[in-house]
């Protein structure tokens, strides 16, 4: 007796067919969006990022048919669009939580609490990385990085910055989440859904009350450096782990006055910075090219 290759679950690698249409009143609003999209744009292919958002929006993962819908109206082949999708790690391929949790492992966040955060997560969710809960509310990702170290451990929530997390208050984040309670990222406007963000990525106006002037912006830490840079910073205060504190007490906190050492522009200020031996400090071991050039 023999059995067919179906059967058997073998593929014959027969051409996948063409992915539906929309529903024709999906379609209509879509084109209708789609055209104020291309036409902020010289030329039309340059509206395939923004219109992949807006076929996110529809179905919260770009669908082939979202594919197919973003070849029509720009001309281009299904394959082009596709290897666009493809490449760029903020389009979907499949179905997704309303909210995108990712956690950054990149190397500060992960030695800062990253990984201990992700892995919390894992076990509190019951999903792994990519997976969703199965009240179809979160989706929890480890990302690269997300480009906010001087808030590590960072996490993100539709790409809305949620900063110096711990497990604790990551667990109680996912959580309120998934009860439909408000959640204001810190820095940022309340949050919205994933569809409802893929649609304001697509370049459309946010329309919540007061999402606009409560947009992100630089934290404290992250403009430090630029401050310091204006002169607009106190004096610095060095730490001397070793002794126990900074060298600036006085009688205001009951403490022995001490001199105040003025940090040269080549001088550590962190406390955690050890002395090292570099090359400017030993004459032994001067810092340039080790053989003549040619050697």
């Amino acid at each position: 007796m023999t059995t067919s290759s179906s059967e058997r679950g073998v593929s014959l690698g027969m051409p996948e067919l063409p992915a539906p249409a929309y529903p024709d009143d999906v379609r209509a609003r879509l084109e209708t969006d789609a055209r104020e999209v291309i036409a902020r744009y010289p030329d039309s292919r340059s509206a395939l990022l923004p219109l992949l958002h807006l076929v996110q929006a529809e179905e919260g993962h770009v669908t082939r048919t979202g594919m197919r819908f973003c070849a029509d109206a720009l001309g281009l082949t299904t394959a082009e669009v596709t290897a666009v999708a493809t490449f760029y790690s903020m389009y979907r391929r499949r179905p997704s939580g309303d909210y995108q949790v990712g956690v950054c492992t990149n190397t500060l966040c992960a030695v800062m609490g990253g990984d201990a955060i992700f892995e919390s997560l894992q076990e509190h969710l019951g999903v792994g990385n990519g997976e969703t809960t199965g009240d179809g509310k979160v989706t929890l990702e480890h990302i690269e990085c997300n480009a906010a170290c001087d808030f590590a451990p960072v996490v993100m929530v539709n790409w809305e910055f949620f900063d110096n997390q711990t497990p604790a208050s990551a667990r109680g984040l996912v959580d309120d989440l998934r009860a439909d309670r408000p959640v204001t990222p810190t820095r940022g406007a309340r949050l919205c859904t994933f569809k409802e963000t893929a649609r304001i990525l697509a370049g459309f106006p946010d329309e919540r009350d007061g999402a606009v002037a409560a947009g992100g912006s630089a934290g404290h830490a992250s403009l430090a450096g630029l401050r310091l840079a204006k002169g607009e910073t106190s004096p610095a205060r060095v730490v001397h782990p070793r002794d126990g504190g900074p060298h600036d007490g006085g009688p205001h906190d009951g403490t022995p006055e001490r001199d105040v050492h003025e940090p040269s522009p080549t001088e550590h200020l962190s406390s955690h910075d050890a002395p090292q031996d570099t090359a400017a400090s030993d004459p032994a071991n001067p810092a340039g090219p080790t053989a003549e050039e040619g050697e």
